[in-house]
């Protein structure tokens, strides 16, 4: 074998590729192995995408129940303080039409209500 003008043994030849292979199997490996690494990356990146997303997810859960609690403890209170505003006024009217000593009592008691609801606000 001559290559320009270098006579080559067939030994040296068959070195050469095998080493040639090599690189090719190394370059490929390396190949390989960065693809590896990025595919890895693009899952851990969907995965933590994921992960944040569903946080989202439960953040904004948590503030819709707070919200609907909020407003749940709202009506209630609304509630609680119309109730107390009937008696009330049941009771003044009763008293304006009946001044006995039993509807004193019953006024008696709605305006001692009133006070004490007045100071849990």
């Amino acid at each position: 074998f001559t290559l320009l003008g270098y006579v080559a043994h067939p030994r040296i030849w068959s070195n050469r590729l095998t080493v040639a292979a090599l690189l090719v199997a190394v370059v490929n490996l390396g190949v390989e192995w960065n693809r590896r690494n990025r595919e890895t990356d693009r899952l851990a990146r969907a995965e933590a995408q994921r992960i944040a997303e569903e946080q989202r997810r439960i953040a904004e859960e948590q503030r819709r129940i707070i919200e609907e609690q909020r407003r749940i403890a709202e009506a209630e209170r609304a509630t609680r303080r119309a109730r107390i505003e009937a008696e009330r006024d049941l009771a003044l009217l009763n008293f304006l039409v009946d001044p006995s000593p039993h509807n004193r009592e019953v006024l008696m008691q709605v305006i001692a209500l009133l006070a004490e609801y007045r100071e849990s606000l």
